[in-house]
């Protein structure tokens, strides 16, 4: 770890002065800045360029004089020419500190990028040399902190006496603050219920979240999700679910892999749903972590009904289907005006004719299929649809990885697919059937009629 040149602080405003010399929108970009505080802000300049009549700030277009800058907490200077000089001097002669726009080697300090949740404020500085950089971390931790999270903390601060005086563990205290927080409580009665549960219990109350991680790509997790992830004690995860994504979740929360792979259970359903109910009803934040949406081929029902049946507390978090993704990564219109109406998700591991004359009929009428699950059975599974009254000539496009950086597409017909198995590379496939493929982007996707397919 370098050493730091500049150390970041909160500096006290309330009831002080900021000037701001200059009148373009240099000065406006300051003033978009500092009128989010309780101080008076000044402009001073002999030529106001910038409008600045939206804040609240005291504008003088006139030259800046000494007694201007006395007793200043702040001073920002933001054009060039004598007054600027002046407003330098004086802030320095009287030890103001002072901020030169755009030129740091005559900064006393930075004005950081900043995450506005008041009273929840996040700075970001990179001590001048890449404001861009500040302002792509800044994008980021706006997207984990919950818009309403300023409220949360404006209850939490009234409620900080209360909670020192009922829970005298330091390590007792924080957990409730973070089951105010995953709550998103802030209304006063229902904070003061939580309190009291918590100061009765120790723990609190559990909860289980099921969250769907998407298709495997870090960048596809909503942001709900990564925020829940970042409050979990426990992460308890499918085999599917990259540890790329895991790792997204709090340093210190404890992962359990309960993955189903093919041919190897490590874990039980009923087993998954003992061991979630357990821990939730330790009092623990679970985060369950499903591969693509979990209320689709997740077995989320059979989790909610033995979750409902301990009376605990659960929340559902959607996640981007395996389906959506591979449809987005072939640019495919599964639904489409005058060419499909519909679009079917099913499992082709384990489908029975009954399953398959059905979708051969949904395929007949215009529907597209999205199969899970049929990657080592899908020159069978075409044979059978074939069979029982699909189109030999109907577009098949499989995703292999969809929404993955390592993605691999293939095509074909259902005709071309069921004379012969195809030697996929590893990873979880979706099909897509249905006329409607034809219209994805399909042109660098691998050519399926003699079972070697190229690779997009």
């Amino acid at each position: 770890m370098g050493l730091l040149n500049t150390f970041p602080l909160s500096f006290k405003v309330k009831g002080k002065r900021i000037i701001i010399v200059g009148g373009t929108d240099e000065a406006l970009n300051k003033v978009r800045l500092v009128s989010k505080t309780t101080a008076s802000v000044e402009i001073y300049s002999r030529h106001i360029e910038a409008d600045f009549s939206a804040f609240p700030v005291a504008v003088f277009e006139r030259v800046v004089r000494a007694e201007d800058i006395a007793g200043a907490a702040l001073v920002f200077v933001a054009e060039e020419g004598t007054d600027a000089e002046l407003a330098k001097a004086e802030a320095r002669r009287l030890g103001i500190p002072l901020n030169v726009v755009d030129v740091p080697g005559e900064c006393d300090f930075y004005t950081p990028s900043i995450v506005d949740r008041a009273p929840l404020t996040v700075a970001i500085s990179t001590e001048g040399d890449a404001p861009v950089l500040a302002r792509l971390v800044r994008a980021q931790i706006e997207a984990l902190l919950a818009p309403g999270i300023g409220k949360i903390a404006s209850l939490a601060g009234g409620l900080r006496h209360k909670v020192e005086n009922l829970i005298h563990d330091g390590a007792a205290r924080r957990r409730f603050y973070e089951d105010l927080v995953a709550r998103q409580m802030v209304g006063n009665e229902e904070a003061e219920a939580l309190l009291a549960d918590h100061a009765a219990k120790g723990t609190g109350q559990g909860v289980v979240w099921l969250i769907g991680a998407g298709p495997g790509s870090e960048d596809l997790l909503t942001l709900r999700a990564q925020r829940l992830l970042q409050q979990a004690d426990v992460i308890v995860h499918d085999q599917l679910v990259p540890a790329a994504v895991v790792e997204m979740g709090r340093r210190d929360a404890e992962q359990i892999c309960v993955g189903k792979a093919r041919g190897h259970h490590s874990f039980s359903q009923a087993q998954i749903n003992t061991l979630i109910v357990r821990l939730a009803g330790e009092g623990k934040k679970v985060a369950r972590l499903k591969s693509g949406d979990p209320m689709v081929f997740g077995r989320a029902g059979e989790e909610i009904a033995a979750l409902r049946k301990a009376g605990l507390t659960y929340e559902i978090v959607p996640g981007v289907s395996a389906a959506l993704a591979a449809a987005a990564d072939s640019a495919t219109p599964v639904t489409l005006r005058k060419v499909s109406s519909g679009f079917v998700m099913a499992t082709a591991h384990g489908a029975e004719d009954s399953d398959l004359m059905h979708w051969a009929a949904l395929s007949q009428a215009g529907l597209t299929l999205a199969l899970y699950m049929g990657k080592a059975i899908a020159a069978d599974v075409a044979g059978r649809l074939v069979a029982f009254g699909a189109a030999p000539d109907l577009p098949v496009g499989i995703v292999v990885n969809a929404g993955r950086a390592n993605r691999t597409l293939y095509s074909a017909t259902l005709g071309q697919l069921a004379q012969g198995a195809v030697d996929f590379v590893d990873g979880p496939a979706v099909i897509l059937v249905g006329r409607a493929v034809a219209e994805g982007d399909w042109a660098d996707a691998a050519d399926a009629a003699a079972s070697s397919f190229k690779v997009a």
